[in-house]
């Protein structure tokens, strides 16, 4: 057994912690995957690279909506070399990290799935070649996993997750998509573009259910013109043979797809980890619990990324990794992490961005709240856009005037949402952020500054002219 000041496990976000500060130390850094993770190998990233390619397939199909000609050659998208391009780039990454690691004075990086076996203690890899590893200190980013549920995992019949789609060596006559939540609704995007014929089947009554209600139904309607959507409809078994498959649903309805893309949700990967003989408990969902400084229930053991967060977002994970790094060199002057005001976008057509609560949250909790949407059809950059779909939507509190949450649907919507971001996150109150700054016009910017200023917040000084 090799004893190690730092033992990391996980080569996404956990590779983050290790800078020139950590020099001093020996530090072992295990995992069984490329390193970066599910963002760079199998996630965030190569789905960005695919969804641009859609935008820009959707843009010239659009082209004449604007007085320009244009037309797509072919089937439109040369998937190989698209694959190519993101792949042949993000596999050199991945290689590439995990060599300067290696390159690295103090660093000893162990490849192999990592269990617990005590205290600090973990076992790499099995059988006789096996390696028995100790750290002093010890972090946890092992991330998570697609979820299968039971009617397509007892079926025995072939299935794609997010994991394996994106490499696919052509797309899908007809992809069968199970699932409406944001990886769905990319992936969807990306293959419709990309020629497939897409079906999509989601339990709940609209897609994207966790977003706010106005962006929800708008979705699930715009989707609806593009894919065969079913909602409502939870998948009972599926029949038939590899290429030919039948999924028959609940309704009593069935869709034959020679290809079946999974998109329930995500499985912490902590049930792989033997947590439980290292004193690290887990939350009934499977999360590793951890507190405010990203400690878990056993001394030394940090956690970090999907395998704890309550957000499972890499922009979550890269801070909750920034933390780790200063609460392992400075235990005795810790700082915690802060989960208030967390954007998150999906990256599908309409793009869509969200902070804060949902206006079904704020009636949940009986909150005295204003509500203002501003159209991007009302703002001259709209008109240039020709967009008829797209919106912006804040809430706020009607005795303060601070943000309660924000929601945009349209074209830059992940950008557009940073703004209310600032504010949520400064205590700035819509009133000063709507009048204090001066707003470009015309810019898509300002369905952002108009709904804020449409906002009915009484007669509370921030809130007047």
């Amino acid at each position: 057994m090799r004893p190690h000041d730092l033992v990391i496990v996980g080569a996404g976000s956990g590779n983050a912690i290790v800078d020139e500060r950590f020099s001093h130390l020996d530090v072992a850094i295990i995992d069984e995957s490329p390193f970066g993770g599910t963002c760079l190998n199998r996630g965030c990233i190569p789905s960005k690279m695919l969804v641009h390619v859609a935008d820009l397939v959707d843009g010239i199909g659009d082209a004449g909506r604007f007085g320009v000609r244009a037309r797509l050659s072919g089937s439109g998208v040369d998937w190989p070399a698209v694959r190519e391009r993101v792949f042949g780039r993000l596999d050199r990454e991945a290689a590439e990290g995990e060599q300067g690691r290696r390159d690295t004075p103090g660093i000893d990086v162990i490849k192999g799935r990592a269990r617990f076996t005590g205290d600090r203690t973990l076992v790499v890899g099995s059988g006789a070649d096996a390696v028995t590893v100790r750290g002093e200190q010890v972090v946890v980013a092992t991330g998570s996993r697609p979820a299968v549920p039971p009617p397509v995992r007892d079926s025995g019949l072939p299935y794609e997750t997010s994991d394996t789609v994106m490499r696919l060596d052509r797309p899908p006559r007809h992809l069968a998509v199970l699932g409406g939540g944001y990886i769905a609704a990319e992936l969807a995007h990306v293959f419709h573009a990309a020629g497939s014929r897409v079906t999509v089947i989601e339990q709940e009554d609209t897609l994207l259910s966790g977003q706010d209600e106005t962006v929800a139904t708008a979705y699930t309607t715009i989707a609806a013109d593009r894919y065969d959507v079913r909602t409502g409809t939870a998948l009972t078994r599926v029949e038939g043979e590899p290429g030919r498959l039948r999924l028959v649903l609940d309704d009593g309805t069935t869709v034959e797809a020679d290809t079946l893309l999974v998109a329930v949700g995500r499985t912490p990967n902590s049930d792989r980890i033997d947590a439980d003989r290292a004193g690290i408990d887990l939350h009934d969902d499977g999360r590793v619990v951890v507190d405010a400084f990203q400690r878990t229930t056993a001394p030394g053991v940090f956690a970090l990324g999907d395998v704890s967060t309550p957000f499972p977002l890499k922009h979550v994970a890269n801070r909750e990794a920034q933390v780790v790094a200063h609460n392992l060199l400075h235990p005795g002057d810790p700082v915690r992490t802060s989960h208030e005001a967390v954007p998150a976008a999906v990256f599908t057509r309409p793009q869509i961005a969200q902070v804060g609560r949902t206006e079904q949250q704020c009636r949940q909790e009986g909150l005295d709240h204003a509500v203002s949407v501003r159209r991007f059809s009302d703002t001259a950059y709209g008109w240039a856009l020709e967009d008829d779909t797209g919106f912006c939507k804040v809430l706020a509190d009607r005795g303060t005037g601070l943000l309660l949450g924000a929601h945009i649907m349209g074209p830059q919507a992940a950008s557009l949402i940073q703004p209310l971001v600032v504010a949520m996150s400064c205590g700035i109150t819509a009133g000063d952020l709507a009048r204090s700054p001066f707003w470009i016009h015309p810019a898509p910017t300002e369905a952002v500054s108009t709904a804020l200023l449409d906002l009915d917040l009484g007669k509370h000084p921030d809130h007047t002219a």
